[in-house]
């Protein structure tokens, strides 16, 4: 997710400041009760195994906002760039943090805001051009599909693009997940108070507009995934992520996931196994780690065996999900271990963005 450019806007008022003063103060008194997977820093596996926490190292890739692990190549992960780059998506290789493919898109327009990446039923990787920084600019978005490549290399594929709007106008959105048994396409929404679940037409055309009604409300979110199984989806937020039951189109029962604090949390994806889930940030060697999960229990565990990846492991059961400071879920998840700094800066961070919003709660008002 880019940021938008500054603009110089109106002197804080009274009211303004009284609101971020209540919010550091909330902030100060519950810093205790904060708790977060802990850091980790990422690098490839020591003993070369696939699916381990790694470090995408092409200098190509600074601002990777999607993560979607290969069905075709086991241990290969999609990624692309963010806003502001050109049709390209890589194959990167968890062993080694290496990429092994390039692929540039043809038959499509200029992407403008692309956040998301899937794999679905038919063997396609769908890509959602669905950013909108100035949340409801623009009256459509688009989705890009093509087949996953039999063959790592780099080269130029066709992809067919779907014209996407919102049957209740438009938004920004970040996440966009396919359906492993149905292959419907979804996407959540996000604002500051929170988003919503939109489901796209059982078959996307690319002859006239693809209609996506939303179905449910949902936190802030910057991406989700299904599970392989389609039993799950999660849905993750800057510092939380909650699996949710997927029964019928629809969602059900939550449980919490620990989710690793990084800088800008950006993308998740579960291993192709579905054991797993892997975590990925923007930046330059940007980190992807790895969470184990245990769905008997709703318990998750950091960094998995890989040499980078710390052990801890949060809280089970099921609990409902709540808005977070971050505007996204409240992260409930019990982490062990030392936070030391990561704990610190997450409040820090949090900080700040709930001063963010209750400016511009503010600012709205006035």
């Amino acid at each position: 997710m880019r940021s938008l450019p500054r603009h110089p806007g109106p002197r804080v008022s009274g009211a303004v400041a009284a609101t971020a003063g209540a919010v550091a103060a909330v902030l100060l008194t519950t810093a205790s009760a904060v708790v977060f997977a802990p850091a980790v820093t990422p690098a490839a596996a020591a003993d070369g195994a696939p699916d381990q926490s790694f470090t995408i190292k092409d200098p190509r890739i600074t601002e990777s906002s999607g993560l979607a692990a290969s069905r075709a190549h086991p241990g290969v992960y999609w990624t692309h760039n963010d806003s502001g780059y050109g049709p390209q998506i890589y194959a990167v290789d968890s062993r080694t943090g290496e990429t092994v493919a390039t692929l540039t898109l043809e038959g499509i327009g200029k992407p403008r805001d692309v956040e998301a990446i899937s794999i679905g039923p038919d063997g396609n990787v769908y890509v959602g051009d669905i950013g909108d920084n100035l949340n409801g600019t623009w009256d459509h978005v688009w989705i890009y599909r093509f087949p996953e490549p039999k063959e790592l290399k780099d080269a130029t594929v066709r992809a067919t693009q779907f014209t996407v709007k919102y049957a209740d106008g438009p938004r920004d959105a970040e996440s966009m997940m396919v359906d492993p048994k149905t292959g419907r396409v979804y996407i959540a929404s996000k604002n500051e108070d929170g988003g919503g679940l939109y489901e796209g037409p059982a078959e996307l055309t690319s002859s006239g507009t693809n209609t996506f009604r939303r179905i449910d409300d949902v936190p802030w979110v910057t991406d989700g995934a299904f599970s392989p199984d389609g039993e799950e989806l999660v849905l993750r937020s800057y510092f939380s992520a909650r699996a949710y039951a997927w029964q019928n189109g629809r969602l059900g029962k939550d449980r919490r996931i620990s989710a690793p604090f990084q800088r800008q949390a950006e993308s998740v994806t579960y291993t192709a196994d579905g054991k797993a889930l892997m975590f990925g940030t923007e930046g330059k060697a940007s980190g992807v780690v790895r969470v184990d999960l245990d769905k008997g229990t709703g318990n998750s565990s950091s960094g998995g065996n890989s040499s980078s990846g710390g052990n801890s492991s949060s809280g089970g059961g099921n609990s409902s999900s709540g808005a977070g400071a971050d505007g996204g879920m409240a992260d409930d998840a019990g982490g062990g271990g030392n936070q030391g700094n990561a704990t610190l800066g997450a409040i820090i961070v949090i900080g700040g963005a709930a001063l963010v919003f209750a400016f511009k709660r503010m600012r709205r008002k006035d």
